[in-house]
């Protein structure tokens, strides 16, 4: 499949095979296009990239014979944010994608409080060749860790692989795999969490599981190791929801060790300043080849001197 240039242009001649369609949608099937999110065809058509006989026209205009579509994308705007070189583990990493491993306390995303220090500054100054996510030239971030969870993660250098990326989240065709040190012991070796997860109806910095209203939300955990008032354990996430781990433990009365938000931090028995959370594997298929391709990271060294420690 070809990548489409962002200083190419494309012209159509609609045939009455297209006679009615929306404008929007007919971009958004050709292959050319077929990385470009709808969102963002009908952002090139309000801007005047698109248009129908040299004529700007709505999203939902309805093609006609002969009507003559052009396209032009223009060059991926530069963004204000400026790339910071922070250390960072590299997984794997080509033309399309790269992988790495997330370090605790690191932001992934730019907010207010974080307008540096994050991934994405790190992966503008790791990442030369980037061709941009959306008309920007950034990474695409695809998914996300808490700043104080370590491990694997993902991101897109074209818009290409961050629209098969993204669809590959969604329909939950990745596989991801974690290690935590829970707070307690699971009453079972083994266990699966359905619970819907969404805002806490108070306390709206928290996330909670809601007997309505919440998004659907599979944990899957498997006790690799028991210490006196600790445990070991293996999860896989069937879903991705914000804090899921986090929340599915404490609703069983295991909270991830270390864990304020959730739990008791207990950062003084533990020796970490942190929640004891892992994101370990992740498995993927490449968006653009078609491999599969698998992500590991041991644990992070904090976590690994906490587990010494307990099984000392």
């Amino acid at each position: 499949m070809t990548k489409f240039s962002p200083k190419q242009e494309h012209s159509c001649h609609i045939s009455s095979q297209h006679k009615g369609k929306r404008l929007d949608l007919f971009v958004a099937d050709l292959e050319e296009f077929d990385s470009f999110t709808r969102s963002r065809i009908q952002k090139l058509i309000r801007s005047g990239n698109i248009l129908v006989n040299t004529q700007a026209k709505k999203s939902g205009y309805q093609l006609q014979i002969d009507d003559q579509v052009s396209i032009a994308v223009p060059p991926p705007k530069e963004i204000s944010l400026a790339p910071e070189s922070i250390p960072l583990q590299v997984l794997y990493e080509d033309d399309d994608l790269i992988s790495i491993v997330k370090p605790p306390g690191l932001v992934v995303h730019p907010a207010n409080g974080h307008e540096s220090g994050t991934l994405v500054h790190a992966l503008l100054h790791l990442c030369t060749n980037l061709s941009g996510i959306n008309g920007e030239l950034r990474p695409g971030i695809v998914h996300r860790l808490d700043k104080d969870t370590s491990g694997v993660m993902v991101a897109a250098k074209n818009d290409m692989a961050h629209h098969g990326l993204v669809k590959q989240f969604q329909n939950r065709s990745v596989k991801k795999i974690y290690h935590a040190i829970l707070a307690g012991i699971p009453r079972t070796s083994e266990g699966r969490i359905e619970s819907p997860i969404g805002r806490h109806p108070i306390k709206r910095k928290k996330m909670a599981v809601l007997e309505s209203g919440g998004r659907h939300a599979v944990t899957l955990w498997e006790v690799k190791e028991v210490f006196d008032s600790y445990s070991f354990v293996r999860l896989r996430l069937e879903t991705g929801r914000t804090h899921q781990i986090r929340v599915h433990m404490a609703s069983i009365g295991c909270p991830v060790a270390g864990d304020s938000l959730y739990g008791k931090k207990n950062t003084g028995s533990l020796e970490i300043d942190r929640q004891c959370l892992h994101s370990s594997i992740l498995s993927i298929t490449h968006p653009v080849s078609g491999e599969k391709l698998t992500f590991t990271a041991p644990l992070w060294p904090d976590m690994e001197v906490v587990l010494q420690s307990l099984r000392g």
